[in-house]
């Protein structure tokens, strides 16, 4: 049975999938490609599948603080672009070797690894380009949280430590420092970049949204961790098994399949917790905290 915060997130998630997947298909329709092959690798990386659950934080924290979807859209196609060019290098053969990814083959796979390459970076490229090309009051701010939070002290970073860490041992403490930069820092980044579109850096409400995002965060590397265990290829949409095949040191690898779900459930609720100065307008995104644990892919 599905639950009732489940049902309302999906009409939401519909509805910005259906925003950002428009906003970023634009881009590629705006102007004629300069190079087909690599525009045709950028739209197979970008356009096909993927959750969107980052746009869907730009949308959901710039709502809870009053800013319109169309000022959103931005930063939300922006995020998204960012996460695509991360998805692409992260699979290539000096990173992760994967052959599949949302379902379909890497872009290296269907395409060749310098193309990849190229599509990544492109990608990277225009993220900043659509956020730049809007005249935001806080311009700067926005440019600079998705920098810092996409390079040495956020994405980057985290990648770095994690392909450091194959192979060891890291204590819990360290793995929650490799997925803050990982995987968190561009989770933070979309609840910041949707609530500088609607309020000032120093506005409570925003320090509130960051906590929350902090916690969601790891509770949603930890459930992947978990669903690498339990889940299969097909409904993953990438390989199962892939991390410990990698000797990849994971949350139920470190504290046990039991203990790390009830790690994850802990942290949803501290997030959850997180939201209460934000009141009625905050109800979207405590559904989505309950979905980032009860997902299946």
């Amino acid at each position: 049975m599905v639950s009732a915060h489940a049902s309302r997130l999906a009409t939401l998630r519909h509805a910005s999938s259906t925003r950002v997947d428009a906003t970023l298909a634009a881009l590629f329709d705006a102007r004629p490609a300069v190079d087909e092959r690599l525009e045709a690798a950028m739209r197979h990386g970008l356009l096909v599948g993927g959750k969107r659950l980052r746009p869907l934080l730009v949308y959901l924290a710039g709502q809870a603080l009053g800013a319109s979807d169309d000022d959103l859209d931005a930063p939300a196609a922006a995020i998204e672009l960012i996460h695509a060019y991360s998805l692409i290098h992260d699979d290539l053969p000096a990173m992760d070797d994967d052959d599949l990814r949302r379902g379909q083959p890497t872009v290296h796979k269907a395409f060749d690894e310098a193309t990849a390459i190229l599509a990544g970076d492109a990608l990277q490229a225009l993220a900043f380009e659509v956020l730049a090309s809007h005249p935001y009051p806080r311009l700067g701010q926005l440019v600079t949280t998705l920098a810092v939070a996409s390079g040495r002290d956020g994405m980057v970073a985290g990648q770095a430590l994690d392909l450091a860490a194959v192979g060891g041992h890291p204590d819990a403490e360290a793995m929650a420092h490799m997925h803050a930069h990982k995987t968190g820092a561009l989770i933070v980044a979309a609840v910041r970049l949707g609530g500088l579109v609607a309020v000032e850096e120093d506005d409570p409400r925003l320090a509130a949204l960051i906590r929350y995002a902090r916690a969601i965060g790891l509770a949603f590397q930890i459930h992947d961790d978990i669903l690498d265990v339990t889940g299969d290829t097909a409904t993953l949409g990438k390989i199962s098994g892939a991390d410990a095949a990698r000797a990849k040191p994971t949350y139920p690898s470190l504290l046990g399949l039991a203990e790390a779900q009830c790690k994850a459930n802990t942290l949803i609720d501290e997030a959850i917790a997180a939201l209460a100065p934000l009141g009625e307008q905050a109800a979207p995104l405590a559904d989505l905290a309950h979905y980032m644990i009860e997902r299946d892919h």
